[in-house]
């Protein structure tokens, strides 16, 4: 089954961009994936093509139009009722692994990425199965990068797309903790060694330490993971 990836957007021309090199390069010609960038602006009905305006009550910046970015969310639905669809906004909820992998193992998605000071909120209350999600606490210039970054982090997890099917399963989020350190050849760099654990041959030893570490990472990097995960396991 294909995942199909439908991308709502006033820049159509930012998609595949990365996606179309590397491992996700690779399975969009396989045929693992599809992508099909939809042009917002198309769906607007003056002569000049408006997707904005400025905010009612005042302030800067323009705001994305309901009735425009609505035609085109419905023109995506009907090509795809079967997509969930996402809106990229750092007003959402925060990504996590986790929902990566719901949709991973979906048929797609449709993501509309947002621009200027953000979408009507009029739109969210007419198409309430509109998700809307947060890539990071920070601010871009458009979704178009969350979107990408999304996209990205469904893909890798397509099957046959990364090298071995348990290449993900002990990363960063998976078990709700930061990923262990990684170390290669050569054995000694500068001064510093490769723990004699990992050297050991020893796969109960390194296994307990690679736990260890992934524990002391989280709890000293992320707290507030670390924190949900005392709360899982308690």
């Amino acid at each position: 089954m294909t995942f199909a990836a439908q991308i709502l957007t006033l820049y159509p021309e930012m998609f595949p961009g990365p996606l179309g090199v590397s491992l996700a390069g690779r399975a969009l010609d396989e045929g693992k994936w599809s992508c099909e960038p939809i042009q917002i602006r198309d769906f607007a009905t003056d002569k000049h093509r408006s997707v904005d305006d400025t905010p009612a009550g005042g302030g800067a910046g323009m705001v994305l139009r309901a009735d425009v970015v609505a035609a085109a969310v419905d023109h995506a639905v009907a090509q795809r009722p079967d997509l969930p669809i996402l809106a990229m906004t750092p007003r959402g909820v925060p990504m996590t692994q986790a929902r990566i992998r719901d949709l991973a193992a979906g048929p797609g998605v449709t993501i509309l990425s947002g621009r200027f000071e953000g979408f009507d909120e009029r739109l969210f209350e007419a198409r309430p199965q509109i998700e809307q999600v947060s890539m990071g606490d920070i601010i871009l210039s458009g979704g178009e990068i969350g979107a990408l970054l999304a996209l990205d982090a469904c893909i890798r997890l397509l099957p046959g797309v990364m090298g071995a099917a348990s290449s993900g399963d002990e990363e960063s989020f998976e078990n709700g903790l930061l990923e262990y350190p990684h170390y290669t050849r050569p054995a000694e760099w500068e001064g510093r060694m490769i723990p004699e654990v990992l050297r050991s041959g020893d796969h109960a030893k390194i296994a307990a330490w690679r736990k260890r570490r992934a524990e002391d990472d989280t709890r000293l990097r992320r707290p507030d993971l670390w924190e949900r995960y005392r709360g899982v396991r308690d």
